[in-house]
């Protein structure tokens, strides 16, 4: 595909990222929204496995969509460049820094938490590991939903494990790795399930997983011992469950991807849904699944707005009798145009 190259809106050690238009019109065809992944040629070595990985990985909605590559010479200089669908919502890191104070919903994580369950599980099932999950790799299409991006550190799931136990080779951000990848270097698809527990975690209380500033500490309690994360308190027993099965130290009884597909916490959440849809019909006016009332708050608003108890209210006789008021002729509402204390309302 013919492209052109447009603004820059993302630059790291990797290279840059630049919003690409198509050079030409494509017949009648609707051209999505795309970005261009670009490093110097000498340095594209971990550009290259990406592009080469998504090429394998096209056909899961949950899973950047990819266009292709080449090299360019631009002003001068040889870039190697993969050619991305534009997510355009930013990254999940954004979504959860965002919602400040509010956090995200219980709702909203179920349904963030089974999109990626469902992309790594593609993931593995093709024969690959991400080892670089993390809330700034996973970006938020136009539809809101899930992509897990940045595969330039995935490998094929059983290479490196002839070295795995001299710990020569570490792959992906501290903050995130598996107890088996700090102590000896194997990173499996288990890893991935471990980042995203942490994921997970983070998405709950907009925090990271670890509380740990000091690297070489934090690599110590996550390689030595059988500390854990914490699991953050207000998550229900069903979410607990769940970052429980992610947190397992031993990766041979970790739950898979496929497994946690079939955990309640994201088994049961519809798909259909709307984000801001409550994952439970109320039974009454103030029964949220994320809404805390305060006392004085809910004591206020009962005052500011009184409404006259009537007399069946304060009876003790059979539902019946009390239905029975509501219908007869004495209780019946005056509905005259000129009745005293009606308020206009427009």
């Amino acid at each position: 595909m013919d492209w052109v190259r447009g603004e820059t809106i993302g630059q790291g050690s990797f290279g840059k990222v630049s919003l690409a238009v198509p050079a030409r019109e494509s017949g009648a065809a609707v051209l999505p929204a795309m970005v261009v992944k670009s490093c110097v040629a000498a340095r594209a070595d971990s550009l290259l496995k990406e592009g080469m990985v998504l090429e394998e990985l096209q056909g899961c909605p949950e899973i950047i969509r990819c266009f292709g590559g080449g090299y360019s010479v631009e002003k001068g200089e040889r870039l190697y460049n993969v050619v991305l669908e534009f997510a355009s919502q930013g990254s999940l890191a954004d979504r959860v820094k965002n919602s400040g104070d509010r956090r995200l919903s219980e709702f909203e994580i179920r349904r963030y938490a089974k999109a990626l369950v469902r992309g790594i599980n593609y993931v593995h099932k093709s024969g690959f590991v991400h080892c670089d999950i993390k809330l700034e790799n996973i970006l938020l299409g136009d539809d809101g939903g899930v992509r897990i991006a940045d595969f330039g550190l995935a490998k094929r799931d059983g290479d490196g494990e002839g070295v795995r136990n001299l710990g020569c080779e570490i792959r992906g951000t501290p903050m995130y790795m598996s107890p088996e990848m700090v102590a000896g270097g194997e990173q499996g698809t288990a890893a991935d399930i471990w980042a995203l527990g942490c994921a997970v975690a983070e998405m709950v209380t907009g925090a990271p997983a670890w509380k740990c500033s000091d690297a070489a500490g934090l690599l110590m309690r996550i390689g030595v011992g059988e500390e854990v994360p914490e699991i953050p308190g207000k998550l229900s027993e069903e979410g607990k469950d769940f970052l429980g099965k992610c947190f397992l130290k031993d990766p041979r009884t970790r739950w898979t991807a496929e497994m946690l597909l079939s955990h309640p916490f994201v088994a049961d959440h519809d798909d259909d849904d709307e984000i801001s849809s409550p994952s439970i019909s109320p039974r009454c006016p103030f029964d949220f699944q994320d809404w805390v009332s305060e006392p004085e708050l809910l004591e206020s608003c009962l005052t500011i707005l009184p409404s006259p108890e009537p007399e069946f209210s304060r009876s003790k006789s059979p539902a019946a009798e009390r239905l029975r008021g509501l219908v007869s002729d004495d209780h019946l509402p005056i509905w005259s145009e000129n009745g005293d204390g009606w308020i206009s309302v427009r």
